[in-house]
């Protein structure tokens, strides 16, 4: 039985693990991988266009997934994936963005910088939904594994997500797949919906190939 493959675009082993962590309340059916030339935080346009060729080439060497997720706010490869293979591509800035459209009418964004605005922003251009976007706050230019697991960092976390709700967000979404350390303390803080991408992600590509995986309680 195949299962849905999560690509984590960087080569941070740390980060990787924290994806898997995440979707392990989902049961056994992701299988998790990085791409180890890859830089350990995609950071620049050149780093999201190399990854978005690193996560399309392994899809297509993988005929037996169910499915595949780009595990990077950046959805890098998405487009170029579908365009390739035939099963379902999720990218995890669309997917959490979705699921904060389900549970509030205005989002925010926590971004890693600003130098990850305008690209977001791009793809939230293509999705049509830049009208219910309160706003994007970016961290300090950190790396996608600090990002949910320096205490230092927390501080100012919790300070953007404040000031999103502030700005009208019911539900913030964070904008980089090593931030989900810190979802369910940030909720608590701020009393506001949290959004992990990587759980929306994997939560939308079980829905989409729920008929291919086993029954609970059936004889192999």
């Amino acid at each position: 039985m195949g299962k849905i493959v999560v690509v984590n675009p960087n080569s941070s082993a740390v980060v990787t693990a924290g994806i898997a962590e995440a979707l392990r309340p989902f049961g056994d059916h992701f299988e998790v991988t990085d791409l180890p030339e890859g830089p350990a935080t995609i950071a620049t346009e050149e780093d999201v266009a190399r990854a978005a060729i690193g996560f399309a080439e392994l899809a297509q060497t993988r005929p037996d997934a169910l499915a595949f997720v780009t595990a990077c706010f950046s959805d890098p490869g998405l487009d170029l994936a579908r365009s390739l293979v035939p099963q379902p591509v999720i990218g995890v800035q669309e997917a959490g963005i979705l699921t904060a459209l389900g549970q509030a009418d205005l989002f925010g964004i926590i971004a890693l910088s600003a130098r990850s605005i305008p690209r977001h922003r791009r793809r939230m251009r293509m999705m049509g939904v830049l009208d219910r976007l309160a706003g994007e706050l970016p961290l300090p230019d950190v790396s996608a594994e600090d990002s949910g697991r320096d205490e230092a960092l927390y501080a100012h976390l919790l300070s953007l997500a404040t000031q999103l709700g502030e700005m009208g967000a019911g539900a913030v979404v964070l904008g980089c797949a090593g931030m989900g350390p810190v979802r369910a303390r940030l909720e608590a803080d701020t009393g506001l919906a949290i959004i992990d991408p990587v759980t929306a992600a994997g939560g939308m590509a079980l829905a989409r190939v729920i008929d291919h995986l086993p029954v609970a309680g059936a004889r192999a």
